[in-house]
């Protein structure tokens, strides 16, 4: 009989989901102090294992969109509305390095329909976004063009594998939900599925790049 639990090889992940699982509880709680440094810790967690086991040269770029998302994610925390539009600045710069990373596109016709829908569904809810969101509408717009160009890169990368596809799936997923709870109605338990998808958006990236080296 195979024990899941005996090999230290997963000692990490069991470690990313205990930590997330705790900043995600204590979302019922806020706000509290130093709520910033509960949801900063999968983060710390995904990069060092990412810095420890992928090869700098090849993987640079990846690790560096993971360091600019750990800094969106303590900006919106820390800074509340007042640090949005910077946050978002932050993710938007660790998009474009997550794009740069997945390198060359191949065409993959199964794919495809998965990016339509992403495509449909994403203009549909930006569709509902878009006359609440007053001044930040370029930012918004921007961010949204990235984020699903990061997602198709994602499907259709050379580098493309599950793991990837799952991540730039859910990325898109939490992203959408926070934008519907900011800009268009509010919701009981939105702060739960945004980072239950974003966390495992990012826990997908770092297991897709992995696949490469096969050592996490």
């Amino acid at each position: 009989m195979i024990n899941l639990l005996s090999t230290k090889k997963d000692a990490w992940q069991y470690l990313f989901f205990f930590l997330s699982l705790i900043f995600i509880i204590a979302t019922i709680y806020e706000p509290y102090q130093l709520s910033w440094l509960l949801k900063v810790l999968p983060m710390l967690l995904l990069i060092t294992i990412a810095n420890k086991n992928l090869d700098w040269k090849y993987s640079k770029l990846f690790i560096v969109g993971l360091i600019f998302s750990v800094s969106g994610d303590f900006i919106l925390d820390y800074f509340g509305k007042t640090g949005f539009i910077f946050g978002l600045g932050s993710f938007f710069i660790a998009h474009i390095f997550y794009l740069i990373y997945f390198g060359w596109w191949q065409w993959n016709a199964p794919k495809a329909g998965l990016a339509l829908v992403i495509l449909v569904s994403g203009g549909y809810v930006v569709s509902h976004l878009l006359p609440n969101l007053g001044a930040l509408f370029y930012p918004v717009i921007g961010y949204m063009f990235i984020l699903t160009l990061m997602a198709f890169a994602s499907f259709f990368s050379i580098k493309s594998n599950r793991w990837f596809v799952l991540g730039g799936v859910s990325f898109v997923i939490s992203d959408s939900i926070l934008g519907i709870n900011k800009f268009y109605f509010q919701f009981d338990a939105s702060h739960i599925l945004i980072m239950v998808s974003y966390y495992f958006a990012q826990f997908a990236l770092v297991k897709g790049a992995s696949k490469f080296k096969n050592v996490v």
